[in-house]
């Protein structure tokens, strides 16, 4: 993946100046970028915290626009559209902490055994029922690897506890460089 310091720091412009202009229901900007990595298509989630806690999370994981314009997008969606959260208020801006996951293309798994936690997200896929979990989220939580497949199968897909362990359900993994604007300060 390897993003530049200055292409991290261009998203993250662009998500603070969506949000300050979104929630204050003013005009969103459209931003003017040539950079050819932040015009190709990439899977991103745009996840906002306050008071180190989480306030909201969206994103796509496959690619389905240019990489500046996704994270524009989520970022509004993250602020107002995560069904977890009522939308962020004018009050919250100033203490939202902004971090940004671009994605690998998601590919399925031989066997549980391929998953590293920490490094990778993982998808569970069966049916209509589809749930995720970012790669921070392991370390976030502490779990184990069978914690953490049952809770994407119950909790994020909608399915039986161990539905991971399902022949027909489908598991894919992909890796983000995830970045916050105090990462890039340090």
């Amino acid at each position: 993946m390897g993003l530049t310091k200055d292409q991290k720091l261009t998203l993250l412009d662009i998500v603070e100046v969506t949000l300050q202009k979104h929630i204050k229901k003013e005009e969103v900007p459209r931003f003017d970028i040539t950079d050819k990595t932040l015009n190709g298509e990439r899977g991103v989630f745009v996840t906002l915290h306050k008071d180190g806690r989480l306030r909201g999370c969206i994103g796509n994981i496959f690619p389905v626009n240019k990489l500046y314009i996704a994270v524009k997008n989520m970022a509004v969606a993250a602020s107002s559209q995560d069904p977890r959260f009522s939308s962020v208020s004018p009050e919250e801006l100033g203490g939202l902490d902004i971090e940004i996951s671009v994605l690998t293309v998601p590919e399925k798994v031989k066997s549980t055994e391929d998953i590293k936690l920490g490094r990778d997200g993982v998808i569970i896929k069966r049916g209509m029922n589809q749930g995720v979990y970012l790669p921070q989220v392991a370390d976030e939580t502490g779990w184990s690897k069978e914690e953490f497949l049952r809770s994407l199968s119950y909790s994020k897909a909608g399915l039986e506890p161990d539905a991971w362990k399902d022949k027909d359900t489908e598991i894919l993994t992909f890796r983000a460089e995830v970045f916050s604007r105090k990462d890039l300060n340090r």
